[in-house]
C-alpha cells in the first residue's frame, strides 16, 4: 500500500482529486464537473452540497479500495468564497457566486469610517472589488438577509470549510484571510479594526502547515486547514528558489504576477493600478499585480478565426518569430487595449479589420497582453530589489510568443516554465510532508 497525500484542488471549472507519494509524483488523479445550481435571488452558484458529498466519497472510496493509505488530506480553492454555520455547525446558505452583483456605494460608510475608499483598500490590499472582497459578502448577509445572519455562528473561507468536514473544528488560514478579502490590515498584520467594531466573529489564521487529526471511515488522517490556490501555487516554487529572487505569472483567466520578495508597504499608486497583496501560509505578504487579461485572450479567438476564416485554435500553430517580436516591441502600437486599467472586457471585433493576417492580429494581441503583464512586475518590484528569474505558470506556459515577449522586455532576467504541474494541488501537498 503506497502512503499518500490527498489533495482536493477546486477550480471554478473543475474539481480535482490529486494523491502525492513520498517523492510528491502524483499518482492518481481523478477531475470532474458539476452544473451550477441557483442560489435564493436565482443566481447562478456551484453546487456546494454535490462537491461535498463528492469529496467525501472519494476519500471513502481510495480508502476501501486499499491501493493507496491515505495518510494526509489538504484544499486548495478559489477564493472569494464564505459558508456560515449555525451553532449545530450546519451550513446555512449556499456558496454564493462571487461575480453575484454588489452594489459598492451602499459600503460607503465603512469606507468613510476607515479613511475613505482609497486608504481602507491600500490598508487592507483589497481594491474595492465588490464580491470579491469577502468582507462586503459578510456585510451583504448581514445587511439584506437577516433571517440568514442572525442564525450565523462562525464563518469559514471555502477551502477551510472542506477541512471541517472533516474535523468539525473552526479554522482560518493567512492565504485565505489574505487574498482581497478587505478584512486584514496589512500595515499592521492582524485582523482590521473593523470586524472587531462591528462585532464580527471570525477566527485566528494559524499557520498552513499544521494539521489536525482526525478520524475518518476508521482511519486517522492529517487534515489540513486548505489555503488558496494562487498563493498555494507559488510555495513549490518558493522551495526550488536557491534563495534567488523571482516572480511568479500564475496565467490562465486572470494573470497573477506575485513577489514574496517585496518588503515595502502597499502604495496608493499599486493600488490603483491594479496591484494588491496575498499572503503565503507563514504570514508573509506577497505583492502582487492581478489583471483580468487571460479574458481578453479568450473573447478574441473565436473573432479572430471568424475575420480570417480560420480554426479557433489557430494560435496554436503559429511559428515563433522573434525578430518579429522584436520590431511589433519597437514600434510599441496599442489596438486593442485602454493606455490605463482596462475596464472592457469583450471583443471589439471591427478593431480586426485593420490588419491584413491572423499572425499580424493575434502578435498584436500578445504583445499588448505581455505588455501590460510587463508592467504590473515592474510595478510589484520592491525599489531595491535583484529580480533574477520570471517563472511562467498556468495556460500561457504554453504560448511561445508570450513568452518571448516577456523574455524581450525584460532583458536581463531569466524566463522560467516551473519543472512542476499542478502547482496549486503540489503547494498544498507541500505543507502536510510532515504527516506522511
Amino acid at each position: 500500500m503506497v502512503n499518500v497525500i490527498a489533495v482536493i484542488d477546486i477550480g471554478k471549472t473543475n474539481k480535482k482529486i490529486l494523491l502525492f507519494n513520498e517523492e510528491f509524483e502524483v499518482v492518481y488523479r481523478n477531475a470532474t464537473r458539476f452544473d451550477e445550481i441557483s442560489d435564493e435571488d436565482n443566481y447562478p452558484c456551484d453546487d456546494i452540497e454535490s462537491i461535498e458529498n463528492w469529496i467525501q466519497s472519494e476519500i471513502k472510496r481510495i480508502q476501501e479500495e486499499g491501493e493507496y493509505c491515505v495518510k494526509a488530506i489538504n484544499f486548495s480553492t478559489h477564493g472569494a468564497s464564505l459558508i456560515y454555520l449555525d451553532k449545530n455547525g450546519e451550513r446555512i446558505t449556499p456558496l454564493y457566486n462571487y461575480l453575484k452583483p454588489l452594489n459598492l456605494e451602499e459600503y460607503n460608510e465603512l469606507y468613510d469610517l476607515y479613511g475613505g475608499k482609497e486608504e481602507f483598500s491600500r490598508k487592507t490590499a483589497s481594491p474595492a472589488y465588490g464580491m470579491l472582497n469577502t468582507g462586503l459578502q459578510i456585510l451583504k448577509l448581514q445587511k439584506e438577509k437577516p433571517e440568514f445572519w442572525n442564525k450565523v455562528d462562525a464563518i469559514l473561507h471555502y477551502p477551510q470549510y472542506l477541512s471541517y468536514l472533516f474535523t468539525k473544528q473552526i479554522t482560518a488560514d493567512f492565504t485565505s484571510v489574505g487574498a482581497h478579502t478587505a478584512t486584514w490590515d496589512f500595515d499592521n498584520m492582524q485582523y482590521h479594526q473593523w470586524i472587531q467594531d462591528k462585532n464580527i466573529k471570525l477566527p485566528q489564521p494559524s499557520n498552513g502547515r499544521h494539521a489536525i487529526l482526525a478520524d475518518f471511515n476508521g482511519q486517522t488522517i492529517a487534515v489540513g486547514s486548505g489555503l488558496h490556490d494562487s498563493s498555494s501555487s507559488i510555495i513549490p516554487v518558493l522551495q526550488n528558489c536557491n534563495n534567488k529572487e523571482f516572480v511568479l505569472l500564475s496565467t490562465g483567466t486572470w494573470i497573477i504576477a506575485m513577489n514574496p520578495y517585496s518588503t515595502e508597504k502597499l502604495t496608493q499608486h499599486q493600488l490603483t493600478n491594479n496591484c494588491l497583496c496575498f499572503m503565503t501560509p507563514e504570514k508573509q505578504q506577497i505583492k502582487s499585480s492581478m489583471q483580468f487579461l487571460g479574458r481578453i485572450h479568450e473573447v478574441y479567438l473565436e473573432p479572430l478565426a471568424k475575420q480570417f476564416n480560420v480554426h479557433i485554435d489557430t494560435h496554436l500553430e503559429l511559428k515563433l518569430e522573434v525578430d518579429y517580436i522584436a520590431k511589433l516591441i519597437a514600434e510599441d502600437k496599442r489596438v486593442y487595449l485602454s493606455e490605463g486599467i482596462d475596464t472592457d472586457f469583450e471583443a471589439n471585433p471591427s478593431l480586426l479589420e485593420q490588419f491584413n493576417t491572423y499572425k499580424e492580429a493575434y502578435y498584436q494581441l500578445t504583445y499588448e497582453i505581455s505588455k501590460k503583464v510587463v508592467a504590473g512586475i515592474d510595478l510589484i518590484l520592491d525599489e531595491n530589489n535583484s529580480l533574477q528569474d520570471i517563472y511562467v505558470s498556468g495556460g500561457f506556459n504554453r504560448n511561445e510568443m508570450f513568452i518571448e515577449f516577456i523574455a524581450q522586455m525584460k532583458k536581463g532576467v531569466n524566463v522560467k516554465i516551473p519543472n512542476c504541474k499542478n502547482e496549486s494541488a503540489l503547494g498544498a501537498a507541500l505543507l502536510m510532508k510532515d504527516y506522511l
